[in-house]
């Protein structure tokens, strides 16, 4: 590996740790609420396995998918805590 791309690499890793740091003190006062996502807009993975990843939902609110929220608003905006069976 060159200079260049050693470099790359040590930046890309302080920025990807530096987003853990972050986003794990964010999470902190957020909760899952599942079933309001929009296509393409979730936040994470599907609980079922349907897709692996963030923005990868294929349709609006489907129950499988979710997104963080305030803690204390997932209900109020028509989602639940858990996944529905």
């Amino acid at each position: 590996m060159n200079q260049r791309h050693t470099l790359l690499a040590a930046a890309l890793a302080t920025v990807c740790i530096a987003g853990v740091g972050t986003a794990h003190a964010a999470a902190s006062d957020k909760e899952k609420c599942f079933g309001i996502a929009k296509a393409g807009q979730n936040d994470c993975a599907s609980v079922t396995g349907a897709h692996s990843c963030a923005g990868q939902a294929k349709k609006d609110n489907d129950l499988t998918d979710w997104k963080f929220v305030a803690k204390g608003t997932c209900e109020k905006v028509g989602g639940k805590l858990t996944i529905p069976k």
